[in-house]
């Protein structure tokens, strides 16, 4: 599959999650996290400091972390390790950027960025062929997939096989279709009586209301929180509940293969303080949440605290280790894409991901 085939995937397969934590592609508006004027890093002019605070700055090592959209509570971590210090403690100036329209991937594929967030299924594309992009996972945000399909309370749709004669709204993508169509086969269901109606939902709770949709693919940990806050009563399935192989790691941390063989122990220190922001917002949501909210104050309070707690038990849920990847579980999605025809070329076990790079 070509570059612009995956940065399509990319965007489409996560837009559930997108749309929920920005609204829209408007820049943020917090003085840590820059704009991507162009698709070159750092094009944002950085503020002019004293000459004390270049003397505190001048010996770090520059890092450039590219958000997949608009800062939310999946990044929680990376704000609070920001604004706590620890990538300065660890020797690094982290400058937070949102991507340019051909994704995180490309940019931290091109070394012009050395971190960036990504989702596993996403990613597949780029891993195999004449156009693989050179980047690999080394971090799982959270350990397990929140996605599945919420839809309004009492209407049938509390399992797949509620989909049958319903509109659902859809990217029309392979993977999504299949991912779909497998769980309503296992909860007995046709797929093929689905009402599949072009997604052009930027407001799931507006959709839901509306009736313009009756089923809509979330992320729990902010769409799904965001209906309870709103006090909408829904119902929802997991994919991940229904199918074991649908619980793979999304969103996840990628590095540049350039910059992991080249720097090593800066990728390692880098997320060692990664860590210790996602510890804190384990330990402390509420703090965590207040240190987003203070990052990107156009976010709506009520949902970031109520989201953030939600996370606190997802972040390092089943592990000691921040970040750990199981590779039985990373293995298992990737082995069914093989199965399924839906990778354009096998893809081999263990590829895209390393756990080699977290805090022992």
């Amino acid at each position: 599959m070509k570059k612009r085939s995956f940065v399509i995937l990319a965007a489409a397969m996560t837009m559930a999650a997108l749309t929920a934590c920005g609204g829209g592609s408007s820049q943020t508006g917090s003085s840590q996290a820059g704009s991507m004027a162009s698709s070159e890093a750092g094009s944002t002019a950085p503020a002019e400091t004293s000459g004390a605070e270049a003397n505190d700055t001048q010996d770090l090592k520059k890092i450039t972390f590219v958000l997949d959209w608009t800062p939310n509570t999946n990044h929680t971590g990376l704000y609070v390790a920001q604004e706590k210090g620890y990538f300065k403690d660890a020797g690094l100036e982290v400058e937070i950027v949102q991507p340019p329209e051909d994704g995180a991937e490309v940019l931290v594929a091109s070394g012009k960025a050395q971190f960036g967030i990504s989702f596993q299924d996403s990613m597949a594309p780029a891993l195999t062929g004449d156009a693989a992009l050179p980047i690999t996972a080394v971090a799982a945000v959270i350990q397990h997939n929140t996605s599945g399909i919420i839809s309004r309370d009492g209407e049938g749709l509390d399992s797949p096989k509620g989909l049958e004669g319903k509109k659902y709204a859809t990217w029309d993508l392979p993977v999504e279709k299949a991912m779909v169509e497998d769980v309503m086969t296992a909860a007995g269901g046709d797929f093929s009586k689905v009402q599949l109606i072009p997604s052009t939902v930027t407001d799931e709770v507006s959709a839901l209301q509306s009736k313009s949709v009756d089923a809509i693919w979330i992320f729990y940990a902010w769409a799904g929180v965001k209906m309870e806050v709103e006090n909408l009563p829904t119902d929802y399935f997991a994919f991940a509940d229904i199918n074991p192989v649908f619980d793979y790691y999304t969103p996840v941390v990628i590095a540049g293969n350039e910059f992991l063989k080249q720097e090593p122990e800066t990728a390692r220190a880098f997320l060692s303080a990664l860590s210790q922001g996602y510890e804190d917002a384990v330990n402390d949501p509420e703090e965590a949440g207040k240190i987003l909210l203070k990052a990107a104050p156009e976010l709506d309070e009520e949902l970031v605290m109520a989201s953030q707690k939600y996370l606190a038990d997802q972040y390092k849920a089943d592990v000691d280790v921040w970040g750990y990847m199981d590779p039985e579980r990373w293995n298992r999605f990737y082995g069914w894409l093989n199965e399924k025809g839906l990778s354009e070329e096998t893809i081999p076990e263990n590829t895209g991901f390393t756990n080699d790079y977290l805090p022992q």
